[in-house]
């Protein structure tokens, strides 16, 4: 069975990757596509390379545009790379990269300083899209970023040709610099070259200025070097195809600060060489493979020291170099020249995310059925429905902003991305998880001549996942104590008029931010910090930050307030209730059991019920000119001690039940309850609210297999009904004591039920039990800590769960084995 399973789920990855993969046919049209292109640039005569074709990107860059200008001359070497050159295209993205090498008679030996060499290489591409624009091989040209970074444009060309099974192929043309300048004037660590980076009068060093350049002018070796080990390896190449699947379904992990198609390879080809330990072997499946990877980003404790693809034996990097490297950067993937950090736009950030979303894949691979195939490769993960809480932040005409010069050593919104990730961490503190601060900073239609102004509109998102809401909703956050004077300095430099200084219980006293809620609103306490740390320190206001925190709070309020403010007033007086009944003793069978079976209790009632003024004892007089008259009652189960000496007779059982209910309705109406009684319940009115007592008794789940008369049959199946729904209370009062945000989305969840019209068809356990299966099986996801979250998940899973064909299993107990599923899956059908 196990052999025939494994044999099942690789079938189903080789399909994946099959449907994933463009057919042969459509790669050797997108060849030959890419080859005409290259054709054309090929021609492309000598001439002269004009500064004011690209006006704007020339003056944003600082720069004067009578030193740009030079002899355009066609490239030396034009080569297919990419995931084409490695055999793993993926759709849908399926471009073709060009390399065209720049020729070193267009640069001056020291082109590298101050952007001149970004300058250049943009011009040389003006020269290429004006004859492309010319041909009638090419239906469009347009300006790109190569992985996102604004002073390094491509060309996106699109042939006239279109490929029907690639729709969208376009050919992208990268410049690449071999051998342009001298490699020890671009050191990461200490050089600057752009004297505009500096501190104080002191040069800083510009290590990401000096990756930039250092990137092109080993990209053809690199790729070369990739292409050799992904040929006629075939498990490696399926393998490739799968983890750009898995890494394009989560969309805050495939972008320019984390990872890539060119990343993504690197890391593969790392652990194929001896230097990365030969981890991946020939004998290996892409399921293996696609482990092992996964396993090495979640685990690998080389991460720390650093990757190196070079050869052990060639090795040209010193342990100094590594760590200064790490100094400098938050991740380092040595490329094979041993000059070039591959990931230098990696963020410690992205990197955390990129680990955790990992060590989740592997929970899917043993988890989830067919090894989680689904949930890796066939699901979006989106920002909104990943994070616990979304900002949008609007910098458009924010003056911090806009005062920055674009590109320095990095580009003026990457040092946004960091300032902002920054402060939150400092605010939310241990309250967060992880927080992701992204940017998508190319414009949809960037023309070159604008220059990197379009590229400030963008706005920033931050997602926040929190940690234990023990910690995320506290209301006091402790700081340092007063006689540390310079850390108080600062922690009063930073919250400013939230500090203060308090006296705790424990005698402590420390400085201290408290942020006082209702205890239905904490939920809203990390927003107000993210507000308020936001607004101090980088002058926006408060229109400029939207979070998906507390929208749809409204529809769960009362005359401004949640309900459940009150649930501690229902809890005792169903407590009182409960110990009245335990405590009669003109019963003749003492009540052994008391089960309330309300939502209200398990805290899934949408609007909990408040106390209510005519429904309190006989002793009180609480009578208000107006109030409603009709009070909802609350179902409580009632369970008796054992006797023997209960009828066998299935009508004279359900009798003896009324009699017991009557009796105890007369005891607790001579203790001072106000009591409604009839043959078929019981109503007790008691500290505002209204029980309806129920009394179950197990015989009566024997004798229903037994009865015959429907009657008798209807009469039998309120135990089961009664007995199920104990069952179901306890399990979900269970539930939620594990997850308390649960609660709070099933709540939602109902209200939407409700206003869709759909109650009547969506009973009120089933909308629990739905919910229910989000924070049990999460997966891709972690379970929300957001009633937001975790209501998007449920609409999602509403949406695309596959009703027709599978059933819902909700194990919350884990009680279910392999057989008890197959069992229920045979059943369904």
């Amino acid at each position: 069975m196990a052999a025939a399973a494994e044999y099942s789920i690789d079938h189903k990855l080789s399909k994946l990757v099959e449907e994933a993969r463009p057919s042969a046919a459509a790669l050797r049209a997108a060849a030959q596509a890419a080859d005409a292109v290259a054709e054309l640039i090929k021609r492309v005569p000598q001439q002269q390379a004009p500064p004011e074709a690209a006006r704007g990107f020339v003056r944003d860059l600082g720069l004067e545009e009578e030193k740009l200008a030079f002899t355009f001359r066609p490239p030396e070497v034009v080569r297919l790379a990419g995931s084409h050159a490695v055999g793993a295209v993926t759709r849908p993205d399926v471009a073709a990269d060009l390399l065209v090498r720049l020729p070193k008679e267009c640069f001056h030996e020291k082109d590298f300083l101050n952007h001149r060499y970004h300058a250049k290489r943009c011009l040389y591409l003006c020269v290429i899209e004006k004859n492309l624009r010319s041909s009638r091989l090419i239906r469009k040209v347009s300006w790109s970023t190569f992985q996102d970074e604004a002073r390094k444009p491509v060309l996106d060309v699109y042939p006239a040709t279109e490929i029907a099974d690639l729709p969208g192929f376009y050919v992208r043309i990268i410049p690449t610099g071999n051998s342009l300048f001298n490699v020890s004037k671009l050191n990461v660590s200490t050089r600057n070259n752009v004297r505009a980076h500096t501190k104080d009068g002191i040069n800083l060093p510009t290590p990401k200025y000096n990756c930039s350049i250092l990137e092109d002018m080993f990209l053809e070796e690199n790729a070369e070097f990739m292409s050799s080990t992904f040929a006629d390896w075939k498990a490696l190449q399926e393998a490739l195809v799968l983890v750009k699947v898995w890494a394009r379904q989560r969309t805050s992990i495939y972008t320019h600060d984390c990872l890539n198609g060119y990343l993504i390879s690197a890391i593969l080809v790392f652990l194929t060489v001896d230097c990365g330990g030969s981890i991946i072997t020939k004998s290996m499946t892409t399921r293996q493979i696609f482990r092992v990877v996964m396993n090495f980003l979640a685990t690998s404790k080389v991460w720390a020291k650093g990757l190196v693809i070079q050869s052990m034996k060639k090795r040209t990097i010193t342990k100094e170099d590594l760590a200064n490297c790490l100094k400098t950067f938050d991740v380092a993937i040595w490329d094979i020249s041993g000059h070039v950090n591959l990931a230098f736009r990696m963020t410690k950030s992205a990197f955390v995310e990129l680990q955790d979303e990992a060590a989740c894949a592997l929970s899917c691979l043993d988890k989830c059925r067919d090894g989680g195939l689904e949930e890796l490769f066939m699901t979006k993960v989106d920002f909104g429905a990943k994070f616990d809480s979304c900002l949008r932040i609007n910098l458009k005409e924010n003056s911090k902003f806009t005062s920055l010069s674009y590109c320095v050593d990095d580009e003026s919104w990457r040092i946004l991305e960091n300032d902002v990730q920054s402060l939150l961490q400092q605010g939310l503190t241990d309250r967060t998880k992880m927080i992701r601060v992204l940017r998508r900073s190319t414009p949809s239609k960037w023309k070159i001549m604008d220059g990197f102004s379009e590229f400030r509109n963008s706005p920033l998102l931050v997602g926040i996942m929190l940690s234990s809401l023990e910690k995320s909703f506290r209301l006091v956050d402790i700081g340092p104590n007063p006689e540390n004077r310079n850390e108080a300095i600062e922690f009063r430099r930073f919250w400013g008029e939230k500090a203060e200084l308090r006296r705790f219980k424990d005698g402590n006293i420390a400085e201290s931010t408290v942020w006082e809620c209702e205890s239905w609103e904490r939920h809203t306490i990390i927003k107000r910090i993210a507000d308020y740390v936001l607004m101090k320190h980088l002058s926006l206001q408060k229109d400029d930050l939207i979070h998906v925190v507390d929208q749809l709070d409204f529809c769960l309020l009362v005359d401004g307030q949640d309900p459940v403010s009150s649930s501690g007033a229902l809890l005792e007086a169903f407590d009182t209730l409960s110990k009245q009944l335990r405590l009669l003793d003109d019963v003749p069978l003492k009540i052994s059991t008391v089960q309330p079976l309300d939502p209200a209790f398990r805290h899934t009632s949408v609007f909990p019920p408040e106390p209510h003024p005519l429904a309190y004892g006989k002793s009180s007089q609480r009578l208000p000119n107006f109030t409603t008259t009709c009070i909802r009652s609350m179902e409580v189960m009632i369970q008796l001690e054992g006797s023997g000496n209960w009828p066998l007779d299935t009508v004279a059982m359900e009798k003896t039940k009324t009699a017991f209910l009557l009796k105890i309705g007369e005891s607790l109406e001579d203790r001072g309850m106000f009591v409604s009684a009839s043959e078929d319940e019981v109503n007790v009115l008691t500290s505002g609210y209204s029980f309806l007592l129920k009394i179950f008794h197990e015989r009566g789940l024997v004798l229903q297999n037994q009865a015959g008369d429907d009657n008798i049959q209807t009469a039998l199946s309120q135990d089961k009904m009664l007995f199920q729904r104990s069952q179901h209370s306890s399990m979900i009062n269970g539930l939620h004591g594990r997850y308390q945000m649960y609660g709070p989305v099933v709540r939602l969840a109902k209200r939407w039920i409700s206003a869709h019209l759909f109650s009547s068809f969506i009973s009120e356990e089933a909308v629990e039990l739905v919910v229910a299966y989000l924070f049990l099986k999460p997966f891709p996801f972690h379970a929300p800590s957001s009633r937001v979250a975790g209501f998007l998940r449920f609409l999602r899973l509403l949406s695309s769960f596959d009703w027709t064909f599978s059933p819902m299993v909700v194990d919350i107990n884990n009680d279910f084995n392999l057989k008890d599923e197959k069992e229920i899956n045979i059943n369904f059908w």
